[in-house]
């Protein structure tokens, strides 16, 4: 089942940084509070380079051992 709860409240700002900047990183110009506004493209985009991005540290801790 989905959800969009964050499961540890601590790590909320931290997600909005990261959120932000994946946004910037695919030129989608996002605002603070509502975003409605985005179309369904640039809503994936965004998610998908956070995903990329995930992907990403997560084999660079393999290489480093972690």
């Amino acid at each position: 089942m989905a959800s969009n709860q964050i499961l540890v409240s601590d790590a909320k700002e931290a997600l909005e940084r990261f959120k932000m900047e994946a946004a910037s990183e695919v030129g989608v110009n996002l605002k603070q509070g509502y975003n409605g506004d985005l179309t369904s493209r640039q809503a994936g985009s965004i998610g998908g380079q956070m995903v990329k991005k995930m992907i990403e540290k997560y084999e660079n801790d393999l290489k480093a051992g972690k």
